[in-house]
């Protein structure tokens, strides 16, 4: 419900499904695709499997959410299984998760990403840049680590996102609805690359600003809603906080 509603504020047209008899054919009128692997099944991953290799064969941007990657030995067989058989254009998680792909060994405590607080900044830079630029190169994909600061790479650059807010983290699924903005955004742009930045940095922008008059997470999740609907170029422009680093 809540990453459906975040992609028509994201001014794009959801369709859920899971059968594996609909996923190919659906797929191809599709200008983007995401699979979530928030609630994974043998079913459902034969449906994304199919889904994405449609989207592959039509050329069309495929975002992948690695839920929880590393907690189970199903899920991390069935997400790794995805990972060999359809080539990824974005590949959004949280610190644990994409730790997980890299091979850090770090088992995810849940859907919801660590705390950085206890992290020196400096140190979790470069581990956070050399992590993403890892990945990219390893799946050829964009690699998106989401938290308190974002970090995006192509392999070749990384980008620092310093938008959003901590009470995103009090709210089940807000990881999920980047992801989908992330979709919204591919679909609309040629560089995959850029438009995970302006994704990324819109998703954390609208969060800033529903923050303001959120009075706790109820009340913030609804305002999430109204400020992706309403955020425009102007809110995005003077609010931006991106910077990048050539050098990986």
């Amino acid at each position: 419900n809540v990453t459906a509603n975040i992609t028509l504020a994201a001014g794009a047209a959801p369709v859920m499904l899971g059968a594996v008899e609909d996923a190919a054919a659906m797929t191809r009128h599709a200008q983007a695709l995401v699979l979530n692997c928030g609630t994974l099944s043998v079913d459902s991953v034969e449906a994304m499997l199919a889904a994405g290799q449609a989207a592959n064969e039509n050329n069309i941007p495929v975002v992948l959410d690695p839920v929880a990657v590393g907690s189970t030995p199903f899920r991390t067989d069935m997400i790794l299984k995805i990972l060999r058989q359809v080539q990824c254009t974005v590949i959004r998680g949280n610190s644990s998760e994409m730790g997980f792909l890299a091979g850090k060994g770090d088992r995810p405590r849940g859907v919801d990403a660590q705390p950085d607080d206890h992290l020196n900044s400096a140190v979790l830079d470069r581990e956070r840049s050399e992590l993403a630029t890892k990945l990219a190169r390893k799946y050829t994909a964009i690699a998106a680590i989401t938290g308190q600061r974002d970090y995006v790479s192509d392999g070749n650059s990384v980008a620092y996102i310093d938008n959003g807010h901590p009470i995103l983290t009090a709210v089940t699924g807000t990881g999920c609805m980047a992801t989908s903005v992330i979709a919204a955004w591919t679909a609309a742009a040629k560089d995959p690359f850029l438009a995970t930045l302006g994704a990324l940095a819109a998703y954390g922008v609208a969060a800033e600003m529903a923050a303001e008059k959120a009075d706790g997470p109820g009340t913030f999740q609804a305002h999430l809603f109204d400020a992706v609907y309403n955020l425009n170029a102007e809110q995005l422009r003077h609010n931006l906080k991106i910077s990048v680093n050539m050098e990986v």
